[in-house]
């Protein structure tokens, strides 16, 4: 998988590729990442992105011709499954669309930043709105980092035990039971004998039933 990321920024999230599984991935192979400054692409003498909205009002606005020179450069070079806006009013990130994803062989992120960008690029450019949650952030880099921790993890051969990410939550639309590890008894805070017992179909059953319990309790719209 191929992950271009477009940022007026880019200098704020390129550290989160250098660790933990987002660095894994890269370095067996798995997944390439690009982070492409959007300052790059523009014409303007001083390397500006952005203008005052039309009509008035506050706030600054990602202007139109770099982002789509960015873009129609990435496509003239490859196709992309598709191109994701980071938007507060787009589509909530889940675990089902993650799993999509995590299929695809290229993508394009393009973070929002200031206000927004113009929406002719939203209308003729973007395939897919994302958003992370119902709050708005300075911009969309650190939302393009959860999007790609989320789909690299899913890609097979990242993770060394596969069963791990297929085990997560909301993989089947339900919460994750309680874990445990060593020691069974902590300060006289005590493992279920139930997962000590050896007994897998037991162990299997009681977390199902944990996991029930637990999406009811904490997250009833599932």
């Amino acid at each position: 998988m191929r992950i271009d990321i477009i940022s007026v920024f880019p200098e704020i999230i390129k550290n989160f590729f250098k660790h933990s599984i987002l660095k894994r991935s890269q370095d067996k192979g798995l997944v390439e990442v690009h982070m492409h400054s959007l300052r790059e692409y523009s014409i303007d003498k001083h390397r500006r992105v952005d203008d005052y909205p039309f009509g008035g009002g506050a706030g600054m606005i990602l202007k139109c011709e770099p982002i789509d020179r960015a873009i129609s450069l990435l496509k003239s070079q490859r196709n992309y499954d598709e191109i994701i806006y980071t938007s507060p009013d787009g589509e909530i990130f889940n675990q089902q669309i993650a799993n999509s994803f995590s299929l695809y062989h290229n993508l394009i992120i393009l973070c929002g930043h200031y206000k927004g960008i113009d929406f002719r690029i939203r209308e003729n450019l973007i395939t897919k709105e994302i958003s992370i949650g119902d709050y708005v952030l300075s911009g969309g880099e650190l939302a393009s980092v959860i999007i790609c921790d989320t789909i690299v993890r899913l890609i097979p051969g990242v993770i060394n035990d596969e069963q791990s990410a297929l085990s997560d939550s909301f993989q089947d639309n339900l919460l994750a039971p309680p874990i445990y590890t060593r020691p069974s008894d902590y300060k006289g805070w005590i493992v279920p004998s139930i997962l000590l017992s050896g007994h897998k179909k037991k162990i299997k059953d009681w977390e199902l039933q944990q996991s029930i319990k637990r999406t009811r309790l904490l997250r009833p719209h599932l």
